[in-house]
């Protein structure tokens, strides 16, 4: 068996022009740059104790801006899917809301679990800058 007829076979791929001519593109690599740990404010008024038990270390947590929010101009909240957790703390929000409202690409995540802790104890979260 030749070796174009081999890769072929092993990827599944039909010999067309396009296939053959086709360049392998490489994902890229991304680094995330760490830019804060902090607990999760207001975790106990919002839905993160109804779904307590689905929370998991390491979980991925969408960072939302709620610029029209009348009690902190740089609120930005805390989703796991579609479930509001909280807020990043107005003493640490400032940052991250300005890079946000730039369009920089952030991550959060969920570093720990505390259940016996109080409530602003009980989740910690990582949020890191990604740099392709």
């Amino acid at each position: 068996m030749q070796r174009r007829s081999f890769i072929q076979a092993l990827l599944g791929l039909v010999a067309t022009p396009a296939a053959v001519n086709a360049r392998i593109i490489k994902p890229q690599t991304s680094k995330n740059i760490l830019l804060q740990t902090s607990p999760i404010a207001g975790f106990q008024y919002y839905q993160g104790e109804t779904i307590w038990s689905l929370l998991k270390p390491n979980a991925a947590l969408m960072l939302k801006r709620k610029a029209k929010n009348q009690y902190d101009k740089h609120a930005t909240a805390l989703y796991w899917g579609r479930h509001k957790l909280g807020y990043i703390p107005r003493r640490e929000n400032v940052a991250i809301a300005q890079m946000l409202d730039r369009n920089q690409p952030l991550r959060a995540q969920i570093k720990t679990l505390n259940p016996d802790a109080g409530p602003w104890g009980r989740v910690e979260v990582i949020i890191s800058m990604v740099v392709e």
